[in-house]
């Protein structure tokens, strides 16, 4: 397929005008579809709904170490609850904390917890002249939300296939004591489905910060979350815990997982895994913050799932409907955009997103055209702290919640909008660049 830059400038007006005839006669199919979040779709939840059934009013609800799951008690979480958390995430369960339905929440809490009263020890954020935290680009817009909120400083840091860029992240991190957090999600990241190398994981857990209450914010949230069941398409990611233990940093990281897009996404369990020192600094803030958690759905998911067997094997079922709608999508993207030279897409083995990348300049209008002719996606610039990407050229494409035929006319009409948005960028170039050959020759 020809480049479009190739083009000349009478066949990019040629192609424009059918282009414009295309867009309209899907304007005028009405179309209303939603591909703004990763969320899981109707037939992923029902697949879970026997999960209500494992608990009724006749159950036992005494856990195995004898705690009446229906009355106070137990702070940080059943020990089989942390023992399925530790299990997805590949920790041991001493190093867990079981929280409620959502690990955002668990998030906002360590970053608020250390705005307003510090980290083990050390002087609250609140009263530092200047806070910042890294951001690997492009990124969770909700993770950016967060440290905004609290006026933290973001500094950008490129993504490679590989992880951060851990040149910049040591050169940061040792050089500025105001640098005190980094946002990662390290196996099949959001939104490039991109998972961390050994080296990198290593590079992490060996960094020596200017700061003591420095902290990876190591968002695993995609752990079993792979979209292929042979061994080898399913990446694999060292232990940081682990890892920061061995390079003589065991306070240094934060993990934080779910099981949101394995259960129910309002009504999950969520945990962080952290170090000993760690662990009991958040614990003088849970005895003040709540009673205690959910500890019925904690019981629900752990006799539901069963051991970790359990857990994969409902994964091998999410997989089993989401594969094909990831395939059908970067079948369409390899057939009307390869070879054209006005995109680039990630192929992930797992995670929620494929992220794509367009010509600069052309994402917002790319988004804007697909929102007027009836598909949402998520904004442009978003997956960029303070929601400014400045190529403008990153868009999240999130194919789990359409059914099968919404995602085949969602995906057909962003190839479309890519196609015109960048023919028309092309021509504008032609005609700046005309008008300044007429200028300078006059």
């Amino acid at each position: 397929m020809k480049a479009y830059q190739e083009l000349s400038r009478d066949e990019l007006l040629s192609l424009k005008a059918k282009l414009e005839k295309e867009y309209e006669d899907v304007k005028g199919k009405g179309l209303k579809l939603d591909m703004s979040r990763g969320k899981p779709s109707v037939a992923q939840l029902d697949m879970g709904m026997d999960i209500f059934d494992v608990l009724n009013s006749q159950s036992d609800m005494t856990s195995i170490e004898g705690v009446d799951v229906r009355n106070y008690g137990v702070l940080d979480g059943l020990g089989e609850a942390k023992q399925m958390m530790a299990d997805i995430m590949g920790v041991k369960a001493e190093n867990v904390i079981v929280y409620g339905n959502a690990s955002l929440n668990v998030m906002y809490d360590a970053v608020s917890s250390a705005v307003t009263h510090g980290v083990m020890g050390c002087t609250p954020w609140c009263k530092l002249d200047k806070v910042k935290f890294l951001c690997p680009v492009p990124g969770y817009d909700r993770h950016f939300a967060i440290t905004q909120h609290f006026g933290i400083e973001m500094i950008t840091v490129p993504m490679t296939p590989q992880g951060p860029d851990m040149d910049l992240v040591e050169k940061l991190v040792s050089g500025d004591e105001s640098v005190k957090g980094i946002w990662c999600v390290p196996k099949y990241s959001n939104p490039q489905g991109y998972t961390y190398s050994d080296e990198t994981v290593r590079r992490f857990a060996n960094l020596k910060p200017a700061a003591k209450d420095f902290r990876i914010f190591w968002d695993n949230a995609y752990s079993v979350h792979h979209l292929y069941e042979e061994e080898e398409r399913q990446d694999k990611i060292l232990e940081i815990l682990s890892e920061c233990e061995k390079a003589g940093n065991p306070d240094m990281a934060y993990e934080f997982a779910s099981t949101s897009k394995i259960s129910f996404s309002g009504a999950g369990v969520a945990a962080i895994a952290a170090s000993k020192g760690n662990l009991e600094c958040i614990r003088k803030t849970l005895t003040i913050q709540t009673i205690g958690y959910d500890k019925i759905n904690q019981l629900r998911h752990v006799r539901y799932f069963k051991d970790f067997e359990g857990i994969k094997a409902h994964m091998r079922k999410h997989a089993a409907l989401m594969r094909p709608k990831f395939e059908a999508v970067l079948k369409v993207l390899e057939e009307e955009l390869a070879g054209t030279g006005i995109g680039e897409w990630t192929r992930p083995n797992g995670g929620y997103f494929i992220s794509f990348q367009s010509m600069e300049g052309c994402a917002k209008a790319i988004v804007a055209k697909c929102k007027e002719a009836g598909v949402t996606l998520t904004g442009a610039g978003a997956t960029y702290p303070y929601g400014r990407d400045p190529k403008d050229s990153n868009i999240r494409i999130a194919p789990t919640y359409p059914s099968p035929e919404e995602l085949a006319l969602a995906t057909d009409l962003f190839v479309l909008c890519v196609k015109l948005v960048s023919v028309e960028k092309l021509v504008e170039k032609y005609a700046r660049t005309e008008g300044f050959c007429e200028k300078k020759a006059g």
